[in-house]
């Protein structure tokens, strides 16, 4: 979001929709989020209208006027997806194009290839981390277990040892690096600079996905020590493909937009001169929509055609890729609304008043905030954008890396302790044939180390910066 639209949002949330006091205010969050949480886990609604409803019953407990309760979540919900839907679109395709033209496996196979024995563990949390970047996490899942599975069985590793480390590659970049859609809607509610944060998420990435994964996998194997489990494990994409592209095209491909990305931060950075046409150039070339426009382009060559995909096949490819995201995209409009809605009611300034009365650090009210959306929900995407809608006048006065440390925490709050209300628990104790206390015990767990470990990590930066 441009610091005009942040400036906008600001004014028009100047006048609340509601007079009611912090006290009722308070309440109607509570009730609106119950309400919220209710749906999805007792009723099994969709995300999307458990939101809309749980918006619409914020702005009834907080003494609203519906038609302007309305307005708020609508132009909440238009904003958001103006901003990050065609973010989300270009990842998703790029995604799919990785998946289907055997980019990933081609990954997988060259580091795999060059690891073995007690490196194993070390290389599959490098290749989800690579490959975590551009996809959606349950597509990564998707395309990691046939690996974890067939490696343990081949190597007769643990199948802890080799899929927690699998699995923190891919959750770490899930949470805290864009351009996954929870960084993306909460660098937008924040107003943060997305370079810097991108920056910064891969320097908490680091340390915390090493911790979290091949560190916490010694124990994890300890404590739930099974096979892989015969039955699940699936035919790899490229097994059907006469070739598929090599691996420095693919990795080249898939690091294009955070490079572009990173290189205008430091530009932005070093120069600090909007005339200068360097800034300007790398201004363009490294936000986030031709960055990534570039990458899904590239990608169409180094990865479609390199693969031997026609143009109609490529064209297919696109279009599969766009449908599964629908209901990600509502998810995150409705998100979206919901968080307009907060701040138009006045939430924001009760969280101030709140944090200033308490003298709570705004980075932890932040991460408390996402933890407690999170254990609610299920959804580290709910998570994410409630707690930054919740938290976004805090970062108002910020600087612009306390701004992108802010969004790290929401996202690391997000991550913390995954367990039955969570779809990604299923989808893991499912693949990895466990029952639910072997799932706690490994899975649970290690969501719960990086969501902490990161905080750790983005306390310690707001000490540096």
């Amino acid at each position: 979001m441009t610091s005009l639209s942040v400036e906008m949002l600001a004014a028009d949330a100047v006048e609340p929709i509601t007079s009611a006091g912090n006290a009722q205010l308070g309440i109607a969050v509570l009730a609106g989020i119950a309400v919220i949480v209710l749906l999805i886990t007792k009723l099994k609604m969709h995300a999307f209208l458990a939101l809309t409803i749980g918006t619409l019953a914020l702005g009834s407990f907080a003494g609203a006027n519906p038609a302007k309760t309305i307005t708020s979540f609508t132009t909440g919900l238009g904003s958001t997806v103006a901003s990050v839907g065609v973010l989300i679109a270009l990842g998703a395709i790029l995604g799919k194009l990785l998946a289907d033209s055997g980019g990933a496996d081609q990954i997988v196979d060259t580091i795999l290839a060059k690891a073995s024995g007690r490196a194993m563990p070390w290389a599959m949390v490098l290749i989800a981390s690579i490959i975590g970047l551009p996809l959606f996490f349950e597509v990564g899942i998707v395309l990691m277990i046939p690996v974890v599975l067939l490696v343990a069985k081949r190597g007769n590793y643990s199948l802890m040892r080799i899929g927690i480390p699998a699995l923190a590659g891919l959750s770490v970049m899930h949470g805290l690096v864009p351009p996954h859609p929870g960084p993306l809607v909460a660098i937008d509610a924040l107003g943060a600079n997305l370079g810097v944060t991108l920056a910064l998420g891969v320097l908490v990435a680091i340390p915390t996905v090493i911790i979290a994964g091949p560190v916490f996998s010694r124990y994890a194997a300890r404590w739930v020590d099974i096979e892989a489990p015969e039955k699940m494990i699936p035919q790899r994409p490229s097994e059907e493909l006469d070739r598929r592209p090599n691996f420095g095209a693919t990795l080249a491909t898939i690091l294009l937009p955070v490079v572009l990305m990173l290189v205008k931060a430091l530009v932005d950075i070093v120069v600090d001169d909007p005339e200068n046409h360097v800034q300007r150039v790398t201004d363009v070339i490294g936000s986030p929509l031709i960055a990534l426009l570039a990458a899904v382009l590239v990608g169409m060559f180094t990865l479609g055609r390199a693969a031997g995909f026609t143009k109609g096949r490529l064209a297919g490819t696109v279009e599969k890729s766009l449908a599964p995201i629908a209901g990600i995209l509502l998810i995150v409009g409705a998100g979206g609304g919901f968080k307009q809605t907060l701040i138009d009611a006045g939430v924001g300034q009760m969280i101030l008043d709140f944090s200033e009365n308490w003298s709570i650090p705004a980075l932890l009210l932040g991460w408390l905030i996402a933890v407690a959306i999170r254990l609610a929900t299920g959804s580290a995407t709910v998570a994410t954008i409630s707690a930054a809608g919740l938290v976004a006048p805090l970062a108002a006065d910020m600087s612009t890396s306390h701004a992108a440390l802010l969004v790290l925490a929401v996202g690391a709050g997000s991550l913390f302790f995954s367990h039955v209300n969570d779809a990604g628990f299923w989808l893991v104790k499912e693949y990895f044939g466990m029952d639910v206390p072997q799932t706690i015990k490994t899975w649970s767990v290690m969501e719960t180390i990086i969501s902490v470990v990161s905080l750790a990590f983005i306390l310690l930066l707001s000490l540096v910066l």
